[in-house]
């Protein structure tokens, strides 16, 4: 099962997930895209890691998604990718302008084949107006752009706000 989960900010989406993938039951991975780069996101990051607890595994990738998506998805284990935001962000401006796009291409090429549970978190950041700056409008657009290429995939797809989900797709109640 392939799912993703969106929400803004402070949306409850991370909780929501980490929640399902405890109710899973499988053997947990958790793919933290984040990087701190700052004395806040390192709290962040910490935070995330204090409320975990220690039977995940974690592994820390942020730019190469699928590569690692590959080695870590077997049958009994569910992967909780968070978040795609960070991700995109990492590939888009790590210096080299053919990394997203071959970024993209190689998770949208692999998610299908994948064994496993996968549980993905972004941030739904295109509900407001449209940024003036270039590489907002352009950050918003390849976010908008993967979300709708993941959702396609999923089987199932949720919105969270105020901590509530709000179930917009699931393949299981739809058959």
């Amino acid at each position: 099962m392939k799912e993703l989960i969106l929400g803004g900010a402070r949306s409850g989406k991370s909780k929501l997930a980490e929640q399902a993938a405890e109710d899973s039951g499988l053997r947990r991975v958790y793919i933290a895209t984040a990087q701190a780069g700052d004395g806040e996101m390192a709290q962040r990051i910490e935070l995330h890691r204090q409320c975990r607890g220690d039977d995940w595994q974690l592994v820390e990738e942020p730019v190469n998604l699928a590569q690692t998506l590959v080695e870590q998805a077997e049958e009994g284990v569910c992967i909780l990718v968070d978040c795609l935001t960070l991700w995109l962000s990492n590939c888009l401006f790590c210096g080299d302008d053919s990394e997203w796009p071959r970024q993209r291409a190689a998770l949208l090429a692999c998610l299908p084949t994948l064994p496993g549970r996968i549980i993905f978190v972004s941030n739904e950041i295109s509900m407001g107006v449209v940024p003036m700056g270039e590489v907002t409008r352009q950050f918003v657009d390849e976010a908008g752009l993967l979300h709708q290429a993941l959702a396609e995939i999923c089987d199932r797809v949720t919105l969270s706000v105020a901590g509530l989900p709000h179930v917009l797709k699931n393949i299981e109640t739809e058959n």
